[in-house]
């Protein structure tokens, strides 16, 4: 960050009307013009240029006969593309929908289909997919390419060519419906009933600390597909003024040569970034100067506990939490709180935002495990055309994530598992990820899965799948090792009473692990 640099300041009243249109980017495009908005391997976009952009492409869609509530479907790696789609579609009221680009061709074509694009946006990398004759069945009728030609696509640069940069006369906010990660079934559409959903940003814009004209620049480290990266690591940066710089792809080193060589800020992780951090050789780790970095944000999915103490020790106390999803956010925490309460996801903005209930219904007591509801975003949200899934979430105007814990008497929210993921062994509740995290502290362990597993004894036992790191073998002695390792720290039902050795585990970019591809293999099998 530049140490003679003041900040902009603009008027709430201008803030607010921009953002109701959806015209911030339009807003820094005229007040820092030559700022870096976007970097890239591609090179650097200021916020005039890219705001530019924008605007031609916001013509472009309305030239083609796309109006307000409309749908677009983009299927893009981490380019500056990406953020000049997301920009003019939050500006002509239209829907845009980011499509992972690791699904096949029957995923790809039921979300094209469901969320009902009329233009598709396809990355030419990805074009093999799209070419499937499954997906090119789909709905959109016009079809783009961008970063190379595809047969029966339009080129992108092309098609925005002919019109103006200018600022629209009449901005209209959009929206995003992003698709749930699929662990449990077919991606749902999550769709919001208001505008843009401020659900990320009301809980992390104030500590991030933002400034526009500050050199404040946020290091993407995810796919922009997911909802966490696009706003955590995307939307919120650039409307609050500040430079975005994009990774196409995650490596452990290049993030630190990145953040040196950027001066990056601010960042989002997952926790499997953070385990891969940490397992670079001590040379490295030093190699390169952090010292720019003032908030790191992480979620997603649960943070070993020695893996995040670890990562403060590293970095200092500018780490901070959040438990939330697409759906909504229910907590944030810093460093300090969760130094003195390990393993917190922090405390809920207000009294009833998050509440823990039984099976009844009924308030669970502070420390009494429970399911966990979080009050729904202003205007809600409903899951596309699946009105039963939308009703079984709610409870009033609360919903659940499926996820269990329970807050303790200061009211901070603890999460045990995922009711999903819960394990019932002769009779008892075995919540894996405690387990999982024992074994990600065994120095031979780069990744573990815990599930329940058909036992004629017991219902159900607890079984480790492992993944081990390079250098590493599996064999029946570390086997019975990792469960003696488990059970020097955890009661015995919490201990695996068998371990498997696999080369990877079915773990997305996102950070999530999908459980249940492991629990079909192995049920099937028994």
């Amino acid at each position: 960050m530049r140490t003679d640099a003041a900040p902009i300041r603009v008027d709430r009243a201008r803030l607010k009307a921009a953002s109701d249109r959806g015209t911030l980017l339009s807003l820094w495009g005229e007040l820092c013009p030559d700022t870096p908005a976007v970097i890239s391997d591609a090179g650097v976009r200021t916020f005039r240029e890219l705001n530019a952009r924008s605007n031609r492409l916001a013509r472009a869609f309305r030239a083609a006969g796309l109006r307000a509530g409309d749908g677009v479907a983009l299927v893009c790696s981490n380019r500056p593309e990406f953020v000049e789609v997301q920009q003019a579609t939050a500006r002509t009221g239209l829907r845009l929908t980011p499509v992972n680009w690791h699904l096949g061709p029957e995923e790809t074509r039921y979300i094209l289909d469901n969320c009902a694009a009329k233009v598709l946006i396809v990355d030419a990398r990805f074009s093999e997919t799209l070419q499937d004759p499954v997906v090119r069945s789909a709905g959109p009728v016009c079809r783009l390419s961008l970063g190379g030609d595809i047969a029966g696509f339009d080129d992108y640069e092309a098609f925005i060519a002919p019109h103006s940069g200018d600022d629209i006369g009449d901005p209209c906010a959009g929206t995003e419906m992003m698709y749930t990660s699929g662990t449990t079934g077919r991606p749902k559409g999550v769709a919001f009933r208001a505008g843009p959903q401020g659900a990320y940003a009301v809980s992390t814009v104030k500590p991030a600390g933002y400034r526009a004209g500050m050199g404040h620049r946020h290091l993407c480290t995810g796919p922009l597909y997911h909802s966490a990266p696009l706003i955590t690591s995307m939307r919120i940066p650039l409307a609050c003024g500040a430079a975005v710089v994009l990774m196409d792809g995650w490596d452990a080193e290049q993030t630190l040569s990145l953040i040196e060589h950027h001066q990056v800020t601010h960042t989002h992780m997952v926790p499997t970034m953070f385990h891969g951090l940490l397992a670079l050789p001590d040379e490295v780790k030093t190699r390169y100067d952090l010292s720019s970095l003032q908030f790191v944000i992480h979620g997603a999915a649960p943070c070993p506990l020695s893996v995040k103490r670890a990562m403060i020790d590293w970095w200092g106390p500018i780490i901070w939490e959040y438990y939330g999803a697409t759906e909504g956010m229910a907590s944030l925490v810093n460093s300090q709180d969760w130094l003195e309460r390990p393993g917190t996801v922090g405390r809920p903005p207000g009294a009833d935002h998050v509440r823990v209930l039984d099976e009844a219904g009924q308030a669970c007591a502070p420390g009494e495990v429970g399911n966990i509801f979080i009050r729904s975003p202003a205007g809600g949200f409903r899951y596309h055309e699946d009105p039963a899934k939308t009703e079984s979430s709610f409870r009033g105007d609360h919903f659940t994530l499926g996820d269990v814990g329970y807050l303790d008497e200061d009211g901070y929210l603890f999460l045990t598992d995922r009711s999903v993921d819960l394990i019932i062994s002769g009779g008892v509740n075995v919540y894996p990820a405690a387990t999982e995290a024992r074994l990600l502290e065994h120095p031979e362990v780069e990744d573990a899965a815990v599930i329940g597993v058909p036992s004629e004894e017991w219902g159900e036992e607890v079984k480790a799948v492992v993944q081990l790191k390079s250098g590493s073998e599996g064999s029946p002695e570390l086997a019975e090792a990792l469960v003696g390792f488990c059970r020097a720290a955890l009661a015995r039902y919490q201990s695996p009473r068998s371990v498997d050795f696999v080369v990877s585990l079915p773990r997305q970019d996102n950070g999530k692990l999908y459980k249940r591809e492991l629990r079909e293999a192995y049920r099937r099998r028994s």
